[in-house]
């Protein structure tokens, strides 16, 4: 079975390839392609797989390319992870927010459109591209704003494309461990868009146990959304918000934060990597221990500045392994082999919350198989939250718009609707400074 990685050169690949390394059952993955425009990315990268794969016998083939049609034909599966702009362009868009008083956050706010609005006629390039060279692949999409990109690319491949996160899974697995269940017997009732979600129940053996939770007040501080919302504000919600809406209600503080910041999370990043891919390529040097060094920091620092402001303390050490290349892997098992599965993902709603159109890509618990993922019958969400996920929801399919007609005024649009951005005047600065920052955003006129 054939694996196409589009930006195969990047950071988090080597988790990937870790997690299909473990994975000796039929039907495996056996040759995986990394598509990647940059040839020294992809040289790095390759050297970090090949000291993972060294002592595994029958490990995947790993082969390189920069040729986009020549990794997707023959595919099976293909991960998008692609980061249009580099993190140049995520420093960008958080730097330009900041200067105008508002997030720049990649995937939240106004980094997040700023993001989609260059990213998308890219990922529409691929999905055409994968329909005519692949067709009978499974896209599984890992780039941000996945929900966003996911919804642009189902426009050409209808069910076949799957977004993916690491953030519902961590968040039930965490809340699983508080309670002292077993994440792996817990159905966790979640329910919104990626990075806008919330858990309303977490069943074992037909039981919810959220209840206890919320109603204890030492059990919601020993965990890290207890501590980064704080036990009031969750009993009151009466359920447990996906880590990213700290960015919603606790907006002010966050923004002060990160301008505060001695620097962004993109030009940490930016930086971070810079060092590691130097000193991956260099032939004398462990690829593998470099890579494993420079994660450690990356995922011990992820999300920090909310932490800080809320107070909340270190991550956990249980929380530091990562976590999308298990449901990418598990997602992957469950359609090669009809292993039925339920799994968090983003798909399109069809009627799963009315208040959204079918084609609108939700992020819900679904049931995977051969015939893909299928989302499941969920109850419907309290007032506040279907407020949230409706504006935010035609703020993505106002960037949708944008992208596909190239028109400036609506990409203003997208922005002066955000209830993060809340207002028309910024929303129009905005525009301007990132088409001049962006080359990829010069189609908008």
């Amino acid at each position: 079975m054939k694996l196409t990685i589009l930006g195969g050169g990047g950071f988090r690949v080597p988790l990937v390839y870790g997690a299909l390394l473990t994975d000796r059952a039929e039907g495996r993955v056996t040759d995986v392609v990394l598509q990647d425009p940059d040839e020294r990315r992809l040289y790095a990268v390759t050297r970090v797989l090949a000291e993972q794969a060294a002592g595994v016998p029958d490990a995947p083939t790993v082969t390189a390319t920069t040729d986009l049609d020549e990794a997707l034909r023959g595919a099976d599966f293909v991960f998008s992870a692609i980061r249009v702009g580099g993190l140049e362009g995520r420093a960008n868009d958080e730097r330009v927010a900041l200067a105008e008083g508002v997030l720049g956050q990649e995937t939240v706010g106004a980094g997040g459109i700023a993001y989609g609005l260059r990213t998308v006629p890219v990922a529409v390039d691929i999905a055409r591209r994968v329909a005519r060279l692949a067709p009978d692949a499974w896209v599984i999409n890992f780039t941000n704003p996945a929900g966003l990109v996911t919804e642009a690319m189902s426009r050409h491949l209808g069910d076949r494309v799957i977004g993916i996160c690491d953030s519902p899974v961590g968040l039930g697995r965490r809340i699983a461990r508080v309670l002292g269940a077993d994440p792996k017997e817990a159905f966790v009732d979640y329910v919104g868009l990626n990075h806008l979600g919330w858990v309303r129940a977490l069943r074992v053996a037909g039981r919810d146990e959220l209840p206890r939770l919320l109603g204890d007040p030492a059990l919601l501080g020993s965990f890290e959304e207890g501590r980064l919302f704080g036990a009031d504000w969750l009993r009151s919600l009466g359920a447990v918000p996906n880590e990213y809406l700290h960015y919603y209600y606790f907006g002010r503080e966050t923004v002060r934060a990160y301008q505060e910041a001695e620097q962004t999370r993109g030009a940490f990043l930016r930086d971070q990597q810079a060092r590691f891919y130097a000193e991956a390529g260099d032939p004398g040097v462990s690829a593998l221990r470099a890579w494993d060094r420079t994660r450690a920091e990356r995922e011990a620092t992820y999300m920090a500045e909310n932490r800080e402001s809320a107070g909340a303390g270190e991550r956990e050490a249980e929380d530091l392994s990562g976590g999308y290349e298990k449901v990418a892997l598990a997602l992957m098992r469950a359609i090669a082999r009809d292993e039925r599965a339920t799994l968090i993902l983003n798909v399109r709603n069809r009627s799963t919350l009315p208040v959204l159109d079918a084609d609108a890509v939700v992020e819900v618990p679904c049931l995977v198989g051969a015939s893909g993922a299928h989302p499941l019958a969920v109850d419907p969400l309290p007032g506040h939250a279907t407020g949230l996920v409706c504006s935010v929801k035609a703020v993505e399919r106002e960037v949708l718009a944008a992208a596909e007609s190239g028109s400036r005024t609506t990409a203003v649009k997208a922005f002066a609707l955000h209830p993060l951005v809340d207002s028309v005047t910024v929303a129009r600065r905005l525009v301007e400074r990132y088409t001049e920052v962006h080359p990829g955003l010069a189609y908008l006129t």
